[in-house]
């Protein structure tokens, strides 16, 4: 023991001395922020002052695919199951309560079916989002943007909870703060407040990769069934039972003469723009896998039956309030804002307090899954000389507090409405890559290849580094939405056009699919040619040795770190400390 701490004290001795080092003059600052090249950099095609890897890039090694198929069952239940205000948005487009329950049960039905399919690349290969859209259409990075949007929302929907906490404890000691914000703000000096304080919680999670969260994932799972239980249980007890739904059983209507199957297929696809992002998201989680189908069947099981339950819980519980109180509240933290009003007392605040702890939770847990993981995972991609997985979480941090959300939120309501709908420009993305995966290259992922920026590379350079046929496909996926899509930020377009609009998701996604299958069949890709030349059959590759450009064969071990051996990195660093720095997890 007497040895370890002398250990742990040498090592803390170091980067300390690093870290001043570092701080000694611009070049060594710069040597001290890169990232290790890996071996399938140190053994790829060398290229100078650029990389094509680096831990978070590289496969997943054996000793981080911890996730099994429990862990992905509880993880999209702590996902799904705080889907409160789905069954309001489904309740605003016209259908009435079992209509919009039928609806999001089937809505994500389907979305888990892509989730299905969209997880076995990763699954199989341990690669995320970023190796596997770079496999199909080069380097690609399109969703860091609007994640750092998205992020900043999300936050700025975490501080209305953590405001009814500060409420339930402190009463008018809070929500009495002057305010010293001018109106165009936006926000108050109070408001301020909760959003700073739910930014600073999201911090330590900057520091941790995806593996390394599964006891917060199952904690955020756990909490929120007496969260939502409880609530909907206070709820039928304050209005004895009465629901109230007889002013919803009326509401659905169909306008214009298109009929209600055209309202039908729309309403699905607003559902599915809940998990638009996560359906793109799933290599980033599925390549922690343990096994190969760990991160499929789960969700598949998990997914629609969480989001169903829970949407329907805040269907019946808001409608019974709002039909007591006279009121017209559908998210969670007006509802417990409401219930503070009516029953201000210890055991209620305390409640309350409890209540949107737990709600609050949820909001994190959904908050780095669907934007933090993504962002920090598109920046690999981007900057792997100098982005890691911690490190692009740790600067999306920084900007989601820097758009200031709450003036989007506030002022542009055709941006959100943009937000709502851009789903539909990924659901290409994931037809093509599925496509790709499953019909076209018979799950075969040449690995190496996909490290290799060279114009050797045979099987992923494409042309001038692009897959034309792609681009091509993608294209005509979204150019049927698109003007339909356009319509619903302001400007006038056709009926036919808003119809098409208003099924973006699964429109992009089939025309997608079946237009690059068929373009491949009849003109393929370097890469697709060569898989039909070599016989391969299933994911066959996936069996076969990882063997670098210089032919040097990669061992799963070696997965992610640098090669001890390898003389070649231009780093000063023992490479022995620096494998050790990372598979510690070190940021």
């Amino acid at each position: 023991m007497r040895f370890g701490d002398n250990d742990a004290k040498a090592t803390m001795a170091e980067k300390t001395s690093n870290l001043k080092h570092a701080f000694s003059s611009w070049d060594a600052f710069k040597d001290w922020i890169q990232v290790p090249d890996t071996a399938l950099d140190q053994h790829g095609q060398r290229q100078e002052g650029r990389t094509w890897s680096n831990e978070d890039l590289d496969p997943t090694p054996p000793e981080k695919r911890t996730w099994r198929w429990w862990n992905y069952v509880i993880f999209y239940w702590g996902l799904s199951f705080g889907n409160w205000t789905l069954g309001a948005t489904m309740v605003g487009i016209g259908l009435n309560w079992w209509q919009a329950i039928l609806t999001i049960f089937l809505s994500q039905t389907i979305s888990s079916i892509a989730m299905f399919f969209n997880s076995r690349c990763a699954s199989v290969y341990h690669i995320g989002y970023p190796v596997v859209g770079r496999s199909v259409f080069g380097i690609v990075g399109v969703r860091a943007a609007l994640a750092i949007i998205w992020y900043g929302v999300q936050l700025y929907s975490g501080s209305a909870l953590l405001a009814n906490m500060l409420r339930a404890v402190f009463g008018h000691n809070y929500t009495n703060i002057p305010n010293h914000l001018s109106s165009s703000a936006g926000i108050t000096t109070a408001g301020m407040l909760a959003f700073f304080l739910f930014w600073l919680i999201h911090m330590p999670f900057t520091f941790f990769r995806p593996y390394q969260l599964r006891p917060f994932f199952w904690a955020k799972a756990i909490i929120m069934l007496p969260a939502i239980w409880g609530l909907f249980i206070y709820c039928m007890v304050e209005t004895k039972g009465n629901i109230g739904l007889g002013h919803l059983k009326d509401t659905s209507s169909v306008s214009g003469s298109d009929g209600w199957g055209w309202f039908f297929i729309w309403s699905i696809n607003a559902g599915m723009g809940n998990t638009a992002t996560l359906i793109t998201n799933q290599p980033d989680i599925a390549r922690w896998s343990k096994t190969r189908s760990g991160a499929m069947w789960s969700q598949l099981l998990t997914n629609p039956i969480a989001v169903t339950l829970s949407a329907s819980l805040g269907i019946l519980s808001t409608a019974a309030i709002n039909n007591k109180w006279d009121l017209t509240l559908w998210n969670q933290w007006d509802l417990l804002d409401a219930i503070l009003t009516h029953h201000w007392s210890a055991g209620a605040r305390t409640a309350i307090f409890l209540c949107a702890g737990c709600w609050l939770i949820s909001i994190l847990g959904t908050n780095i899954a669907a934007n933090m993981i993504p962002f920090g995972s598109d920046c690999t991609l981007l900057f792997p000389r100098y982005l890691t997985i911690p490190r692009g979480q740790f600067l999306v941090e920084c900007l989601g507090y820097a758009i200031c959300p709450w003036k989007i939120l506030a002022s542009a309501s055709t941006f959100t409405t943009f937000l709502a709908g851009y789903g539909l420009f990924m659901a290409s993305v994931v037809a093509i890559m599925i496509c790709d995966y499953f019909l076209l290259t018979r799950g075969n992922v040449f690995i190496s290849h996909a490290y290799d920026g060279s114009r050797d590379n045979k099987h992923y350079h494409y042309t001038f580094g692009v897959n034309i046929q792609a681009v091509i496909a993608y294209i005509a996926g979204i150019a049927l939405p698109f003007p339909g899509f356009v319509g619903t930020l302001g400007p006038h377009v056709s009926t036919a056009a808003e119809n098409l609009g208003h099924i973006g998701w699964l429109l992009s996604f089939f025309v997608s699919f079946v237009a690059y299958y068929v373009l491949c069949l009849v003109w393929p890709t370097q890469n697709q040619r060569l898989v039909r030349q070599m016989g391969l059959r299933w994911e066959e590759i996936s069996h076969r040795e990882l063997i670098a450009a210089d032919g040097t064969v990669i061992t799963e071990s070696q997965e992610g770190y640098p090669d001890q051996m390898s003389s070649g990195t231009g780093y000063e660093k023992d490479a022995r400390m620096v494998q050790d720095d990372v598979s510690k997890g070190h940021f």
